[in-house]
């Protein structure tokens, strides 16, 4: 269960300040699932690849193996990014945003992130007009997952 004010007592805190990462972990707002929703951006060109969900056991696994883990919902069970598909995700880092509620992810994404073969899951542009697909995909889906 998430600390009161712990994070808040740390947004004026120096540069190289430290938490330890335990006392992190028991910090974070976890929803009712014992989950976080963490946001995969590729790390050199800056681009939104994805948004999936860790929990405590994928995000050690994330930060000790240096391969992005996720917990996958429909399965209810850890998710290790491309291990169906070999479109894995390196981790370069990771980082918490000022509310503690939310991971970026900053990863080096081996071929497509979206399970529809796409650069990126956000290949949607909304506008007053409606909504528009900007990606084609990089690779057939049923290639991807060998269907």
């Amino acid at each position: 269960m998430a600390q009161d004010g712990l994070l808040k007592s740390l947004e004026n805190a120096d540069v190289g300040e430290k938490l330890a990462l335990d006392t992190l972990l028991n910090a974070l707002p976890w929803n009712a699932d014992g989950l976080i929703p963490a946001i995969a951006q590729q790390h050199d060109s800056g681009e939104v690849l994805m948004m999936a969900w860790m929990n405590v056991e994928a995000l050690r696994e994330t930060l000790a193996s240096g391969r992005v883990c996720y917990f996958s919902r429909s399965r209810s069970k850890l998710w290790r990014k491309g291990e169906s598909s070999g479109q894995q995700q390196l981790l370069v880092s990771t980082h918490l945003d000022c509310d503690g509620d939310t991971l970026l992810v900053k990863v080096d994404q081996t071929g497509p992130a979206c399970h529809t073969g796409r650069k990126s899951c956000f290949y949607w542009q909304l506008d007053t007009d409606g909504a528009a697909i900007t990606q084609a995909p990089l690779i057939d889906p049923a290639d991807l997952y060998g269907k």
